[in-house]
């Protein structure tokens, strides 16, 4: 039986990283098929472009250099990247957003400081800030739940929009986000910050649509299954504990002091937690192994960092989600972070 030795004190016996990769992508199937449930074909078409050209640029990569190309892909982490890129794509968005993201994490994020192990940050939020800075009107067109649209488009139609463009099947992005009520229907987090810059308080914002039954509009949903996935993780030892209570621990904190001290301004802790990129990011981004901290206390302040910073950016920034921002500081922070919170080595003093 073969075993792989970890760095000392050599007591555990670590998955390889291929399995790793596995399990990560098998756990986001809840959250794909809600999304898939609630927005469409879409989301599964940029997923699988993203992987494809994910695959494909880190094969080209990997031969340039000069290395096994069929060893590389194997690890599975291009394959993850594009799932986890594609995820965070809009439905319809033309097919160049999901090449260029992928392109872009995979080429610069990735193989230019290295490959896996090497990278700054992580990839698919690298690329998705890309993406979001150089196209923000079409990174910020999603759709309504389907429960809530007056527009519903097959797979036919769908592949057709992402390739062609909406004009292909005469549908305008006005049209598809046309609610049941006739209004433009944008995700939970932009119409309550929209409105809260407009004069409207908090609860006025909720009696929207959007906000009406949380849970049969999708968002709600969403991030129940992405918390699912993130449960199972742990179960099977893939991530630890640490980083993603400490970015639930730490926005719920802040959200609720912001409640406390504005009731008007403030959507809750439970609007915060389930709403937007929220449990996704929790488990699937922030615990990243690579970018992320090293010690016990490193991981814990790296988490709590992320939350403040979303809470920071969704009520003073200027995007709706904040999850991509806050991962990419966190990420610069962390050798600050791993300098202050290292463990005191065996017989020394601290």
């Amino acid at each position: 039986m073969a075993f792989k030795i970890a760095s000392s004190p050599h007591l555990q016996v670590r998955m390889p990283t291929s399995k790793v990769m596995q399990l990560v992508a098998l756990a986001t199937l809840p959250g794909i098929l809600v999304q898939w449930y609630f927005f469409g074909w879409g989301n599964l078409i940029q997923i699988a472009l993203a992987v494809a050209t994910c695959v494909g640029v880190e094969a080209a990569c990997v031969a340039l250099r000069g290395r096994d190309v069929k060893a590389t892909l194997s690890d599975n982490t291009a394959v993850v990247t594009g799932v986890l890129l594609g995820i965070c794509l809009p439905p319809l968005a033309p097919w160049y957003i999901a090449v260029l993201g992928a392109i872009f994490a995979i080429a610069i994020v990735k193989q230019v400081y290295g490959g896996i192990g090497q990278n700054l940050f992580n990839p698919a939020m690298a690329a998705y800030v890309t993406l979001l800075i150089s196209f923000p009107a079409v990174m910020t067109q999603w759709l309504p739940p389907q429960p809530l649209a007056q527009q519903l488009i097959g797979f036919g139609d769908s592949l057709q929009a992402v390739l062609f463009g909406l004009d292909s099947i005469n549908l305008s992005m006005e049209q598809l986000r046309l609610g049941i009520d006739g209004s433009t229907m944008a995700t939970p987090l932009d119409t309550l910050k929209t409105d809260l810059t407009l004069g409207f308080t908090a609860s006025e914002s909720m009696t929207k649509p959007i906000f009406s039954a949380l849970s049969s509009q999708g968002w709600l949903w969403l991030n129940g299954a992405f918390l699912l996935g993130g449960l199972i993780l742990l179960k099977l030892k893939v991530i630890r504990w640490h980083i993603p209570v400490a970015v639930l621990a730490s926005l719920a904190l802040f959200s609720l002091l912001d409640l406390l001290l504005d009731p008007d301004g403030s959507g809750g802790v439970i609007f915060h937690m389930m709403s937007g990129a929220t449990m996704f990011a929790a488990f699937f981004i922030a615990t990243d192994p690579v970018t992320a901290a090293t010690s016990t206390k490193g991981r814990l302040v790296f988490g709590g960092l992320i939350g403040l910073l979303v809470y920071l950016i969704r009520t003073l920034g200027g995007y709706p989600d904040a999850f991509a921002f806050a991962v990419m500081l966190a990420n610069l922070s962390v050798p600050l972070i791993d300098y202050y919170t290292r463990p005191t080595t065996y017989g020394h003093r601290s």
